[in-house]
């Protein structure tokens, strides 16, 4: 999986669209059971990057873009994401953008509705992460269902919104909340546009030393994919390279047993790799890496060759030509970790259909 790339273009070749739709739950089951009669097997989740413009303009995803919202990747990149948003949900979404920067959020969840490719096939019905990792919003794009999942993946968020008028299914809540997340919204009236014209982002600052990692979720070494800044490790240096190169020894069983409990939660209904909520753990990260691997063992001296031994092969040329020089062997050390190298960071991780998203910053003493 690699970035997508790409020239930012118009979208004005892109059909027109229905300001409309009859039914947005019967809407999302045509489109799951069109997906489902497809031979390959869907991804029902991709990971996306955006920008801080008012416009979120995607600086990343992952190529199930496709087969959620009918997309390829290049197709996105560099346009708006708050044109794919229903015209009764956009204004929203540009405040709520908005709000997510300033207050620098992290593992929130909104519930949206988003355009496909093919016009007869609607607005899909969404979940949407999201988490300021200091210059860019990181997050992800799922199918949304009522159900188990939608309830883990809530017990799990620290802040859900639901935009869409959909089924109450979505409107959970942890105990002792302030106060219930607000019902079905209502249309925009024109106080609603006036409050949103004001929102400026002109003067957005970068918010929290965090660093956002992509990993490959179907290797057991989970090789960075992606890595968004410098702050923590080398981002250059760190792709394609395991992720527990950079996991001290104390803390690699730890870390392993929380990717693969996120794996198991990023499972949907029929077994596919999907969402799955967050997980939340500490750990001391190596600024500058180590070699996690150990290294392959050397072949035996003992080597048959047509019945014989090299070994006796050997003795019997020493005897008649004296031994051979020594060879001199150069062992390779990993490096050592230190603790000058080694920070203690706070993580979350969540699964998705082609990858797992870490999000690092550097933990409160």
């Amino acid at each position: 999986m690699e970035a997508c790339k790409g020239n930012p273009g118009s979208f004005g070749t892109l059909p027109a669209w229905p300001l409309t739709i009859s039914s947005t739950l019967g809407m999302v089951q045509a489109s799951s059971q069109a997906t489902m009669s497809d031979s390959t097997p869907p991804c029902l989740s991709f990971i996306g990057i955006v920008d801080f413009s008012q416009e979120a303009r995607w600086l990343y995803m992952t190529d199930s873009v496709v087969d959620l919202l009918g997309f390829e990747a290049n197709e996105l990149y560099g346009h708006p994401s708050i044109e794919l948003v229903h015209p009764d949900e956009s204004m929203r979404v540009r405040k709520l953008h908005h709000d997510t920067i300033r207050a620098d959020k992290a593992a929130a969840l909104v519930y949206l509705r988003m355009r496909h490719k093919d016009p007869y096939k609607g607005y899909v019905l969404c979940s949407v992460s999201r988490t300021i990792v200091h210059n860019v919003v990181v997050g992800s794009v799922s199918f949304a269902s009522p159900g188990a999942k939608a309830l883990h993946n809530a017990s799990t968020a620290q802040e859900i919104t639901v935009l869409a008028p959909v089924s109450e299914s979505f409107q959970l809540r942890r105990w002792h909340d302030p106060s219930p997340l607000p019902p079905s919204p209502r249309m925009f009236d024109d106080e609603d546009e006036d409050n949103n014209s004001e929102i400026t982002y002109n003067h957005l600052p970068s918010q929290s030393f965090r660093t956002a990692l992509i990993l490959d979720r179907f290797s057991l070494r989970c090789n960075i994919l992606y890595c968004s800044n410098d702050l923590l490790i080398d981002s250059s240096d760190s792709l394609g390279r395991s992720f527990f190169d950079y996991v001290s020894r104390n803390s690699e069983t730890n870390v392993r047993d929380w990717i693969n409990l996120v794996k198991g939660w990023g499972v949907n209904e029929t077994g596919q790799p999907s969402d799955g909520g967050f997980g939340f753990g500490k750990f001391a990260l190596l600024k500058e890496g180590r070699e996690s691997e150990e290294p392959s063992p050397e072949p035996s001296s003992r080597i048959r060759n047509g019945g014989r031994s090299t070994r006796a092969k050997n003795s019997r040329r020493n005897s008649v030509f004296g031994p051979r020089p020594a060879k001199t062997v150069v062992r390779v050390t990993p490096p050592q970790e230190s603790p000058d190298d080694s920070v203690v960071v706070d993580a979350i991780f969540s699964a998705h259909s082609d990858g797992i998203i870490v999000i690092l910053r550097r933990a409160s003493s």
